[in-house]
């Protein structure tokens, strides 16, 4: 049983309780246009360019058997279409250039997976942590989810899951048996709109939310907070009634940030999101109470998104 990860990433504490370590699995069926992790977006190895880092050696259009790699007007350019991602470049770039090129995405065995994960215990069982699974979107890779939650939970692990919330109901319920904590967005309330901004509509989403309230499985509801597109006042009153019919434990609000958009560069994507304010500790805190005046709920804003 093999999954694609892109990143394991050890004393979180971000993103649950206590001291974890989060695995971050490649592949994700949003295209949120303020994604701070587009290369958890495609559920396949990509190659990675920092421009700044490059020297415009010219090895890896060498190494390139595809003839993927050109230089155009003094600049390395990369053709996607036609990359394998065999590595080559990688390679020869780390061994005489400057590192400037790299492979984001690799196919792990649950059991690599856990070996990293166990070498935290001791701070996992003083502080109330373990292993979150966030990625990307860990539900598009079922399969090695469940496997994984499993031998988390032989090992008697605490376990949390970051999603969205898109996927089958079934799957979604058959995971949740192994999951101790859901870490679930909710982005929009208007499903035309919810497509607009993520690619999908958000019903299967609401339905999943109504099945995590229904089986009391610990909830923290996350609301990213993006200037502009889902901060009308009738879409914050609409996420208030939902949210207030819910069985949570907990609501954070995640304020935009521009953190990822130089990977956007990297992975040869524009980044669509442009001219959006960041939202300021005065205008996350009237979202703050605006929510709060319509709900019973108490309302933590948090680092995150």
């Amino acid at each position: 049983m093999l999954g694609i990860i892109f990143n394991i990433e050890r004393f979180a504490i971000h993103d649950g309780p206590g001291i974890r370590t989060v695995v971050f699995l490649k592949g994700c069926p949003l295209r949120c246009i303020w994604c701070a992790n587009p290369e958890g977006q495609k559920a396949e190895p990509e190659i990675l360019f920092d421009e700044r880092k490059c020297d415009e050696c010219g090895l890896c259009i060498d190494a390139c058997s595809l003839n993927s790699i050109k230089k155009v007007d003094e600049k390395i350019l990369i053709d996607r279409e036609i990359c394998n991602v065999c590595g080559n470049c990688v390679n020869i770039c780390k061994k005489y250039g400057t590192e400037a090129l790299s492979i984001i995405g690799q196919w792990v065995s649950v059991q690599e997976v856990l070996s990293e994960v166990e070498k935290d215990r001791l701070f996992y069982e003083n502080s109330g942590g373990g292993i979150t699974l966030s990625g990307g979107e860990p539900l598009s890779q079922p399969r090695f989810v469940l496997e994984l939650l499993k031998e988390c939970k032989k090992e008697l692990l605490h376990t949390a899951i970051e999603t969205s919330g898109y996927a089958p109901t079934r799957i979604f319920r058959r995971i949740l048996k192994f999951v101790d904590l859901v870490l679930l967005d909710i982005k929009h309330m208007d499903p035309r709109l919810h497509k607009r901004f993520t690619g999908v509509s958000n019903r299967l989403i609401m339905k999943n939310a109504m099945q995590l309230s229904d089986l009391k499985v610990p909830t923290i509801l996350r609301i990213p907070i993006i200037p502009g597109y889902n901060t009308s006042q009738s879409n914050l009153e609409d996420t208030a009634l939902f949210i207030d019919k819910l069985n949570v434990d907990e609501v954070n609000l995640l304020p935009y940030h521009t953190f990822g958009v130089s990977k956007y560069k990297m992975l040869g994507r524009e980044y669509k999101l442009n001219r959006i304010k960041i939202p300021d500790n005065e205008y996350m805190t009237a979202i703050k109470k605006s929510l709060e005046s319509k709900m019973t709920l108490n309302i933590q804003i948090r680092i995150g998104g």
